[in-house]
């Protein structure tokens, strides 16, 4: 009896390593703990910042869509009946009467904007699209030319 008690009593803990034991295991999962939120915190900044960049990009989105409105009001603007007069006079150019206008017609001229769907020539042959018989066979057929009857091509060949 009294040496089960020495070996219990010499394997047993002192209360004070039980102690730093589980201050060990509290601190274990503090840092646990402060690493996943310092992982969320990291994650979270990130997601903020793009986002702000995004706003970022939009705000320049706007801000070029504007000048090129802006833009487009100045080239109509230029481009207007009365802004033309101006400079067609500052030019020393003049009206034209609908009597002084002539017309010259050039062979083979096509107007801008005008489309071409056809060619002129009368020698237009519809080309059929070929496929490849290998996309045409039967999955079948290739079973039976493969499987069951392998050596019918070789036949063929010797065929005169």
């Amino acid at each position: 009896m009294y040496r089960v008690e020495n070996i219990t009593q010499a394997y047993s803990q002192a209360p004070w390593r039980k102690q730093l034991q589980w201050i060990g295991l509290f601190m274990l999962a503090l840092i646990m703990v402060a690493m996943v939120a310092g992982i969320y915190l990291s994650v979270s900044a990130q997601a903020s910042t793009a986002g702000r960049e995004i706003q970022i990009m939009y705000a320049e989105m706007d801000e070029m869509r504007r000048n090129i409105e802006s833009m487009e009001s100045q080239i109509a603007y230029l481009v207007s009946n009365a802004e033309m007069e101006k400079r067609a006079e500052k030019l020393n150019f003049a009206p034209v009467a609908a009597d002084q206008i002539f017309y010259i017609l050039v062979p083979g001229y096509t107007k801008p904007g005008q489309v071409t769907l056809a060619n002129r020539s009368g020698n237009v042959h519809p080309i059929a699209p070929t496929i490849s018989p290998e996309y045409t066979q039967s999955l079948f057929d290739w079973l039976r030319e493969r499987v069951f009857d392998p050596a019918s091509p070789l036949i063929q060949e010797v065929e005169p």
